[in-house]
């Protein structure tokens, strides 16, 4: 999962919330296996304008690090509704998106953002910047909503569906030739035999 909370539009909302107060979190970890209900599933449908999501649920691991940061790793599934773009019919799509992410303190953002900086200007791998920790808490329900919106597909597509575009059947007379078939086809003036055209005689 590359799209990290910080990049999701400004406008859209958090409808699944799932708060984990980093300060409670055990040197060794801790597992969350969470599921959205029915009415976090309906405010997801909007805020993505799909046609439903029949279920989405998550599994991460959190992992404090001595430096102040936190790991979730994970994965995230879901069943959406959809319309196909090319018969309109309803149909249904599986969304099944991996999650690792590094959250950081608000104050070791910048010193992070300079490292990705650094990364881009050589050859190095550019590493994802990290979420920050706000409020001394991680969302794991919002970072389960983007992965989710993440993984749609925005044309989604029957498995038989295909475009069909309407082919116009050739005009015989559109050619180059068609123009010369016609003069070819015009009645030629001739003379009719056995008269000649010349002066008229003397008497």
């Amino acid at each position: 999962m590359s799209k990290g909370t910080h990049d999701r539009p400004e406008q859209a909302r958090d409808p699944w919330r799932v708060l984990i107060n980093v300060g409670q979190i055990p040197e060794t970890g801790l597992h969350r296996e969470i599921e959205a209900d029915a009415g976090i599933r309906q405010a997801m449908a909007e805020v993505a304008e799909l046609r439903e999501v029949l279920s989405a649920r998550a599994s991460f691991d959190v992992v404090p690090r001595r430096d102040g940061r936190v790991t979730v790793t994970g994965r995230v599934r879901a069943r959406i509704g959809q319309t196909c773009v090319v018969t309109l019919d309803p149909i249904e799509s599986e969304v099944d998106e991996e999650v690792d992410l590094v959250f950081a303190p608000p104050e070791q953002i910048p010193e992070m953002a300079d490292l990705v900086d650094d990364a881009e200007e050589g050859d190095e791998n550019t590493p994802d910047p990290p979420e920050p920790i706000e409020g001394g808490f991680i969302d794991l329900g919002r970072v389960a909503t983007d992965a989710l919106f993440l993984g749609i597909d925005p044309y989604p597509r029957k498995p038989d569906a295909v475009f069909e575009q309407a082919v116009e059947a050739p005009d015989p007379e559109d050619h180059p030739f068609a123009a010369l078939k016609v003069l070819q086809q015009k009645p030629s003036k001739r003379r009719p035999k056995g008269k000649s055209v010349g002066k008229p005689k003397a008497d």
